[in-house]
């Protein structure tokens, strides 16, 4: 069953329209939710003034900062207010919300809240957050620096007094909307015993809950989130949206609560990619060797932190690319600006690295005569090779095999001087030409994070087993997780998927199994379900019927990076990718048209061939966003 490209278990069902997403429920007395969002960059409130929404007909109830217990609230530090009553540090912050009886009048009334601001000074770039004399942002955080990170490996300053050539060059990379189809979502609503549910679209509905119960403090356990199918995420469902308020506007209210927001409030209230300056010193012998690295990178988090610590450690074992580079020194910020908050977005920071580095090694290439292609074989990372963390690479390195494949698959040829690259002819105003990039990105969080996974896996039958059940809280974000961990439970269950009902993402049933993300679900989840499907087969052999087996799988360990030089053990497992592109730029009208990619990713074993085909044409069609 592994390895074989299958009907996804939810096609059929999205082809139909009849799956639910959390914007489909309609329940018996439900009320509608619409959220005042503050507009405004940075700024003090004076006074929030509700009466005119309150006289709106159908209003139930307005909700502000003083009906929240604990009025705080975040993925890895608590720094953002669930409804902003003080001060407001980006446009999305949220200072009310309206609940009526339809979603016209709740979003009449919400627009007719009156907030009085007096305005501040806009940090609007990191540069201008660090400046002596601008204003402090979080008073926890001097100078508006959100984490700092630091690298040193080898001896940089020996290094690059061997080099023959030194290239010092600088690198942007802007924000960017993740753009998943299904905005944020939910609804709540009260169960028999006076638990809560909230029904919504996230990547984690432990993390959703955590934050649910520690905002209302309420216990955790009359608190049940639950994800039907989810459209989209890459990352931005990471941090809350909707689940806080919704969760809040049933406690009080003791009725269904529905909130969908427009494509607008998506837009405004969701965090994006990390917006990055990437500086780059390198030094090079004449065969193209690269002796020595020096890299500054400065990260722009945004209003609160999200996930930005996170990201930048991760740059740690990712800032010079894929490759293997002896002596380097880095220094990274992430700074708090009034801009949308920077978030998880599928590469975890790995791609802008990746852009800078490659861009670096190729200028490299053109200043030493050396092809694109040789200059990356004489430099990436080997087997066993050491990463800037001064960790030894875990696994066997695929660069080596990567690159020859597709440069040989995009229409190069070997020689005994190096890489021939395709002849591309120009027409007038337009010029074409010929790009080769490496990339590489880590399965798991790492950097000291325990990776783990719980999984439950019933067999119901008699002398054969006729059914099973598979709980996991592992959402399916649109990847397929859940017809892959189907897969591998019947490979080791013996039996057809076909009898196998998964019900993931619902704390009421499902073990903890992590978030979806940081490429980590297929791997700690999978692993969790084979544990606990040999477990099941146990118990049925014993003739325990029905036959449970409820197990935990831990990765390898990683270590937390030293503060000065960055060394730990960073990560459990890598990929690696290769990428060549020709394109025609029109020097007139700037118009880039990308004419052929060979992409090639060593993905290790392929559960679904025919998924991972999709996700890397996703994440082509995704990184050509910009063009």
């Amino acid at each position: 069953m592994i390895g074989q490209s299958t009907i996804l278990q939810d096609s059929i069902d999205k082809v139909t329209g009849k799956a639910k997403y959390a914007g489909d429920y309609y329940l018996p007395g439900m009320l509608h939710m619409k959220l005042r969002f503050a507009e405004r960059p940075h700024a003090l409130i004076q006074s929030i003034n509700l009466e005119k929404a309150h006289r709106v007909a159908g209003v139930i109830s307005i909700f502000t900062a003083q009906d929240i217990p604990y009025n705080r609230y975040g993925l890895i530090i608590e720094d953002q207010p669930v409804f902003c009553d003080k001060q407001v540090r980006y446009v999305g912050d949220q200072i009310a919300a309206v609940v009526a009886e339809t979603i016209q009048q709740a979003e009449y009334a919400a627009s007719l809240i009156e907030v009085t601001y007096q305005g501040l000074p806009i940090l609007s770039s990191p540069e201008g957050a660090l400046m002596p004399g601008a204003p402090t942002l979080h008073e926890n955080f001097p100078g508006n620096i959100a984490h700092k990170i630091h690298l040193l490996r080898g001896d940089p300053e020996a290094g690059f007094k061997t080099a023959a050539v030194v290239l010092e060059k600088e690198y942007h990379t802007p924000m960017q909307e993740h753009a998943y189809l299904e905005p944020e979502a939910g609804i709540a609503y009260l169960e028999e015993d006076g638990k809560i549910t909230v029904r919504t679209a996230g990547q984690s509905v432990y993390d959703d809950q955590r934050q649910i119960a520690k905002a209302l403090k309420i216990p955790i356990e009359r608190i049940r989130v639950i994800y039907g199918p989810v459209g989209g995420a890459f990352g931005g469902r990471e941090d809350i949206s909707v689940q806080i308020v919704l969760a809040l506007a049933t406690l009080k209210l003791g009725r269904p609560v529905k909130l969908v927001w427009n494509r607008q409030e998506s837009i405004l209230g969701h965090g994006k990619r990390h917006a990055m300056t990437i500086k780059h010193n390198w030094g090079a012998d004449l065969n193209g060797k690269i002796v020595a690295a020096e890299i500054e990178i400065l990260m722009d988090a945004g209003a609160y932190m999200y996930t930005s610590s996170s990201v930048l450690e991760c740059l740690l074992s990712t800032c010079e690319g894929p490759h293997d580079i002896p002596n380097v020194k880095l220094d990274g910020k992430a700074v708090f600006t009034n801009n949308v908050p920077g978030a998880a977005f599928r590469g975890y920071g790995a791609p802008q690295t990746a852009f800078a580095a490659e861009l670096q090694i190729s200028q490299m290439a053109d200043l030493l005569g050396i092809d694109p292609i040789t200059i990356r074989e004489r430099n990436c990372l080997q087997d066993q090779s050491l990463l800037p963390t001064q960790s030894s690479l875990p696994g066997n390195s695929s660069l080596p095999e990567l690159i020859r494949s597709c440069a040989l698959k995009s229409g190069c040829q070997k020689t005994s001087r190096g890489w021939k690259i395709p002849v591309l002819g120009d027409q007038p105003n337009k010029r074409r030409g010929f790009g080769f990039a490496l990339g590489m990105k880590a399965t798991g969080y790492g950097y000291g994070f325990q990776e783990g996974s719980r999984a439950k896996i019933i067999l119901y039958g008699g002398k054969s087993i006729e059914s099973a059940g598979l709980y996991t809280s592992a959402a399916d974000i649109g990847q397929g997780s859940n017809t892959v961990l189907i897969q591998i439970a019947a490979q080791v269950l013996g039996i057809p998927e076909e009898i196998i009902t998964i019900f993931p993402s619902d704390t009421g049933i499902s073990p903890d199994a992590g978030a979806t993300a940081a490429s980590r679900i297929t791997f700690t989840a999978g692993n969790a379900i084979i544990l606990a499907a040999e477990a099941a087969l146990r118990s049925w052999q014993d003739e325990t019927r029905p036959a449970v087996g409820d197990a935990k799988w831990q990765a390898p360990p990683t270590t937390a990076p030293d503060s000065v030089t960055g060394a730990c053990i960073d990560n459990i497992s890598y990929s690696f990718a290769a990428q060549a592109v020709v394109v025609e730029v029109d020097s007139e009208t700037g118009q880039v048209v990308l004419e052929k990619i060979t992409a090639f990713q060593d993905v290790g074993k392929a559960l679904i061939l025919q998924k991972i085909e999709g996700q890397m044409t996703g994440a082509i069609v995704q990184a050509l966003a910009g063009l």
